[in-house]
C-alpha cells in the first residue's frame, strides 16, 4: 500500500467522523500541514509510528485500513465505563450520549464528564462521538461542537483538543 492510498482512506474517514484536518492533527499529535499533505498525497515521508497513531485515532487498522474491527466495539459503553472508573456513581452510556448530543452535563456527573474529556483515550472519545452521531442521526461535526462546549464549560485540561 502506498502512502497516497493511506491518505485517501484517512481523508474519507476524517470526513465521515466530522473532523477538521486541524482537529485530527491535534488528536494524533501531528501538524495540520502533515495531515493535509498526507491527504493530498504530497507528503514525502511519514514514519510508520505516526501513521499507526493517526489510523488508531480514526479507528482504523493498518493492514489494510478498515473500520470492521471498530464497528464491533461499543464506543459509548467503553467511554462511559472509563469515565466512571474512579467514582461511586456510574455514568451510563445513554447519559453520556445525551451529554455529547446536547452539550449538557447530566445531574451529579460533572466529574465523570471531566474525566471523559481529560482522561479517556482519544480513540475511545472518537468512537463515542461517532456512535452518538449515528444514534442521534446528526452529523458528527455537531457532536464535536458539543464536546467543545462541554470542555469549555467544565474547564477541561485537554480543551485545546476539542476546540
Amino acid at each position: 500500500m502506498h502512502i497516497y492510498e493511506v491518505g485517501k482512506v484517512v481523508r474519507a474517514r476524517r470526513l465521515a467522523l466530522g473532523l477538521t484536518q486541524q482537529r485530527l492533527a491535534k488528536l494524533a499529535g501531528l501538524s495540520r500541514q502533515t495531515v493535509q499533505q498526507l491527504e493530498a498525497g504530497t507528503i514525502s515521508d511519514l514514519s510508520f509510528g505516526r501513521v499507526v497513531k493517526l489510523l488508531g485515532v480514526l479507528g482504523l487498522s493498518f493492514s489494510p485500513p478498515s473500520i470492521e474491527a471498530r464497528e464491533k466495539k461499543r464506543g459509548l459503553w467503553m467511554a462511559a465505563k472509563n469515565a466512571s472508573v474512579s467514582y461511586r456513581g456510574e455514568l451510563h452510556s445513554d447519559q453520556l450520549q445525551h451529554a455529547l448530543a446536547t452539550g449538557q452535563v447530566p445531574a451529579n456527573h460533572k466529574s465523570h464528564l471531566l474525566h471523559f474529556l481529560d482522561e479517556t483515550p482519544l480513540q475511545v472519545v472518537v468512537m463515542a462521538v461517532e456512535e452518538t452521531a449515528h444514534l442521534e442521526a446528526v452529523p458528527p461535526a455537531r457532536i464535536w461542537a458539543c464536546v467543545a462546549q462541554l470542555a469549555s464549560q467544565l474547564g477541561s485540561v485537554r480543551s485545546d483538543l476539542w476546540l
